[in-house]
């Protein structure tokens, strides 16, 4: 590689941020003493964490000059570690990825060996990075799922449906044959009908305070908003129904009652993708090439070059985005 190279860099002046592509010297980069890996990367991917990092709406990043981006997927350039070797195609998501530790909107990044995976055989980087971390979240929401015994057949509500968690907890839960009822505030339903959604409830009838129980009316949840909504889908699962708590989009309080615990023995898990094993992701990352089908892949992907990231950004949390936004770095 060169000395230098392009990155999305972002910077606070006089209390605001502001993000551009510049070049960034290769020794800028964040060097581990144990396992280094140097990759050239391929894509990245806009996720709603990285937008309240480069819009500060959310505390996210704290020390300036800094390089967003909370996944990359790419070409291993240079290894320390031993399961890594030049021309490996790996990925990154999680660990402090573009929070505390230089991200994937740039052109080159360099973490510890015990952050990445490779790619399994078949799947291309452009895919792999299509499914990402949401990708991840939604695989680990369903296995909760089925280990709370919730089978195929049974009808799950997923909610924030148009984003790229709910996308893939759509198109997951419709290939091992559960009834997918969404919410959305959406107002054409032709992209969550493409996934395998099969009834849709507006967004709004989970909002607002919610009823310590209400009128039964799904089997489990899997949420990505959070807040009111949340409640409000507690005290309307079914007895002994699961929901799994992802995201907070809507709001990080809950206010519920204990009733739909101790009365219908709902139960509540939440789900964490940043710091799970390698291991784990390992098995996730084959089963997601198992489960997800590349025209599902197409349907869901927006892809943008590195310098409209910040515009996106703000766009994403206006909630004008659909899918998966796929930054392109080298092709």
């Amino acid at each position: 590689m060169h000395d230098t190279f392009q990155a999305l860099v972002l910077n606070r002046e006089e209390n605001r941020l502001h993000a551009e592509v510049t070049e960034v010297k290769r020794d800028a980069l964040p060097r581990e003493e144990d396992g280094n890996v140097l990759v050239e990367v391929h894509y990245s991917a806009l996720n709603y964490k990285d937008a309240l990092g480069l819009t500060g709406a959310g505390a996210i990043i704290n020390e300036f000059p800094f390089i967003p981006g909370c996944e990359f997927v790419g070409k291993v350039v240079e290894s320390d570690h031993l399961d890594f070797k030049e021309g490996d195609e790996v990925i990154a998501t999680g660990f402090g990825i573009g929070e505390r530790h230089f991200g994937g909107f740039s052109h080159y990044a360099q973490v510890p060996g015990n952050w990445l995976v490779k790619l399994p055989k078949g799947l291309s980087m452009r895919d792999a990075i299509t499914i990402g971390t949401p990708g991840l979240t939604a695989i680990f929401a369903v296995e909760a799922l089925e280990h709370e015994q919730i089978h195929p057949g049974q009808e799950v509500l997923v909610t924030g449906a148009s984003g790229g968690v709910g996308s893939f907890a759509i198109a997951i839960l419709h290939k091992l044959g559960y009834h997918v009822l969404a919410s959305t505030g959406k107002t054409d339903p032709a992209y969550l009908r493409a996934l395998g959604v099969e009834n849709i409830m507006a967004r709004s009838e989970l909002e607002g305070p919610a009823r310590p129980l209400d009128k039964q009316r799904f089997d489990a949840a899997i949420d990505s908003v959070g807040g009111e909504t949340l409640g409000n889908i507690l005290s309307r699962t079914r007895y002994e129904g699961t929901v799994v708590a992802c995201g907070l989009a809507g709001g990080h309080e809950l206010h519920t009652t204990v009733y739909p615990f101790i009365l219908r023995g709902v139960r509540l898990i939440g789900i964490d993708s940043v710091m799970q094993p390698v291991s784990r992701r390992m098995t996730a990352w084959e089963r997601l090439h198992e489960l997800v089908d590349e025209t599902v892949l197409k349907h869901m992907v927006h892809e943008i070059p590195l310098h409209d990231v910040p515009r996106q950004a703000e766009a994403m949390l206006r909630g004008e985005l659909s899918g998966r936004t796929v930054v392109r770095l080298h092709s």
